[in-house]
């Protein structure tokens, strides 16, 4: 592997980037997941913030929400957003926490990363395709390579992080790319 750093890569690693588990479903395995792409920026090196919107009221613009913008949101230029499959999209309490944000402030003109997850077959499909047309209107850049994890449960496996060598090293490609999108 080369050591050697550019005044590109260097410019590339000073994005600051949150991680975003995309429902307040306490235990979810969104949660999970979320948190398994969080220690695998952190091994490559690449700190992340976090945000599970579990217990965070995002049904109106409230003190909670300006604080979570101004601290972590604002400051972010790059989002990846872990959604579970909600009756064939993504959870309303995620675009509830997009629609009460300042959008020119905290989207225009940054970078998305969307995982989707599901314990059917088709891994949130859907759900990403209609986050993607939301974070369009708001003028972000979503990139191409959006993973469809399908039987999330399965993979996951009780209590541990998904293991499964071909679903690992999707994930590895698809936070590769992002790193350098």
């Amino acid at each position: 592997m080369n050591n050697s750093f550019t005044v590109a890569d260097i410019k590339m690693h000073s994005d600051i980037y949150t991680i975003i588990s995309g429902t307040n479903r306490p235990g979810s395995n969104t949660i999970r997941v979320a948190k398994q792409y969080l220690r695998l920026l952190e091994k490559k090196g690449i700190p992340a913030r976090f945000i599970s919107l579990e217990g965070i009221d995002v049904n109106n613009r409230n003190d909670g929400l300006r604080l979570l913008e101004k601290e972590v949101l604002i400051p972010s230029r790059k989002f990846i957003f872990v959604t579970p499959e909600y009756n064939g999209s993504f959870p309303g309490v995620l675009k509830a926490m997009i629609d009460n944000t300042d959008i020119e402030k905290v989207w225009w003109g940054k970078k998305a990363l969307l995982t989707g997850v599901s314990t059917g077959r088709a891994g949130n499909l859907r759900g990403m395709e209609h986050l993607t047309g939301v974070l369009h209107y708001l003028k972000m850049n979503v990139h191409h390579n959006k993973l469809p994890i399908s039987v999330v449960n399965k993979l996951l496996n009780g209590e541990k992080d998904i293991e499964d060598e071909a679903t690992l090293k999707m994930i590895d490609e698809q936070l590769e790319d992002f790193i350098r999108f």
